[in-house]
């Protein structure tokens, strides 16, 4: 049986010291320095009433703090919380109260969202947590090792189209999915990962424990710009960075026609399935970038498309990842190559259950019913299609909005676009397309609705088209569909 891994901060302050753990604003931290920091963070914890166990929330943005906070609530044998900042203090005095959280840890500075919180919920202490600058003279004291099976956090799903869930997420869980992502992307000790998204989620949670368990640097950005990731691959060196679709068109926006430096060696694109109009743009330019599949339940990736693959399976999301197992079912029985049905998925990574709930996520044997619908080509490749929760069933057809936004991604004057269902007193439910066109153009919504005629069937073309600015999103940046549909 394997016995209690050591903790991931106090093996590299001994075998990386002076390696830049953090690097945010310009600012870098050691490995030595971050644990010196953990440690005096996790004593002020400690001072504070939390104990093993405890549900620890953290209510900070991106940036050094919250790394310290990361590794502190780790060192106290606490289980890490973070939450949202974009929610409003009623959203989060419900998920402080559904996790039980014993303290919440707040910014130094003056901060109305987190004392609405507090007087919100007088039975969570609060515990400030300062930004580090200076030198910290703060001894490192070793903690005891950690159970592969041993909570580690407990992270709220994006909720785009349901509720949100807390899922419990292992210290094992964390580990198997920073050993299967190196076995795919491999792995170079002087890698720099950008985190640009938000590190209350998985996607950028993950990339803070992925650097630390590889010894690596991360690279935080307080919030997402698109002219900051840009100066940060070029004059930071950044290899490797993590987004979603949107997020990767207005970099490529913002950078034009000027080519990547050679050491940006991946773009990661995910939460969601990726217009191939962008995909091509991304291979005409030469960008590094890779589709990857994966979720909150199981603690990040599932299934990465690999570097060597990325032109031969344009628009794949690859193949499951090292110890990863991917069926696509339908109604229980698996189908053939190439037809579309929910994906399911069991591994090492997948979650143990919901916090709030104790609902297990997984059934007897162990397959996680992820709500996406796919499919597996001959060589088992997956292709992304959408949510289930999001087909559209008009006149008695299935209708997947990915499909017929990839066709509205084809003109050129789209800068992007969501199809959802609207209610039709005739049709019962009928297509619906939220467009937002790139700047200067003027395209009509019968040029639109012509389009996609010429590319699809007439049912699947939207009987109706909204023009916007932008979109409703999650703070992970994927569009809420149901939002859209719902101001109809």
């Amino acid at each position: 049986m394997i016995g209690p891994l050591r903790n991931w901060l106090d093996q590299r302050a001994g075998d990386r010291a002076t390696h830049p753990a953090i690097v945010c604003d310009g600012v870098a931290l050691t490995y030595a320095d971050l644990a010196a920091r953990a440690t005096a963070a996790a004593e002020r914890l400690t001072d504070a009433g939390v104990r093993p166990g405890d549900r620890v929330a953290v209510l900070l943005e991106n940036g050094m703090a919250f790394a310290v906070a990361l590794h502190a609530v780790m060192r106290a044998g606490a289980i890490l919380a973070p939450l949202d900042r974009r929610l409003h203090a009623p959203e989060l005095q419900a998920r402080l109260g559904a996790i039980e959280a014993s303290h919440l840890l707040v910014p130094e500075h003056d901060d109305t969202l987190a004392h609405d919180v507090i007087a919100r919920c007088p039975d969570c202490r609060p515990v400030v947590l300062d930004e580090p600058t200076g030198t910290w003279p703060t001894p490192v004291r070793p903690v005891p090792g950690m159970a592969l099976d041993a909570p580690h956090a407990i992270v709220f799903t994006s909720g785009t189209t349901a509720q949100a869930r807390g899922v419990v997420l292992t210290y094992g869980n964390h580990a198997w999915s920073a050993f299967a992502s190196a076995c795919n992307l491999g792995l170079d000790p002087d890698d720099r990962w950008l985190a640009c998204l938000p590190c209350c989620h998985i996607g950028g949670l993950s990339i803070l424990l992925r650097s630390v368990i590889y010894g690596t640097t991360a690279v935080v950005h307080r919030r997402f710009d698109p002219g900051a990731v840009n100066r940060a691959i070029e004059r930071e060196r950044v290899t490797v960075v993590s987004v979603v679709a949107s997020m990767l068109e207005r970099i490529l926006e913002a950078r034009g026609a000027e080519s990547y430096p050679p050491w940006l060696r991946c773009v990661l694109v995910g939460g969601g399935p990726v217009p191939a109009p962008l995909l091509e743009h991304c291979a005409a330019l030469g960008v590094p970038v890779v589709q990857t599949y994966g979720m909150t339940e199981a603690a990040s990736q599932i299934a990465t498309l690999s570097p060597r693959d990325a032109l031969r399976k344009l628009g794949s999301a690859g193949k499951p990842l090292f110890g990863m197992e991917l069926r696509v079912c339908r109604d229980g029985t698996g189908v053939e190559p190439g037809e579309v049905g929910e994906i399911e998925v069991r591994g090492p990574t997948v979650t143990p259950g919901y916090y709030a709930s104790g609902a297990a996520a997984t059934d007897a044997s162990g397959w996680l019913r992820t709500g996406d619908l796919g499919r597996v080509d001959a060589e088992g490749y997956l292709y992304v299609v959408g949510r289930r929760d999001d087909v559209i069933v008009s006149g008695g057809e299935n209708i997947h909005p990915a499909e017929v936004e990839n066709v509205l991604a084809l003109h050129p004057g789209v800068g992007e676009g969501c199809v959802a269902g609207v209610a039709d007193a005739h049709w019962g439910t009928v297509v619906a397309a939220w467009v937002r066109l790139k700047p200067g153009t003027v395209v009509t919504e019968k040029e639109l609705q012509s389009h996609v005629r010429a590319h699809l069937a007439a049912f699947k073309v939207p009987k109706r088209v909204f023009f916007v600015d932008d979109f409703p999103r999650t703070v992970s940046g994927k569009i809420r569909r149901v939002a859209l549909a719902a101001g109809v």
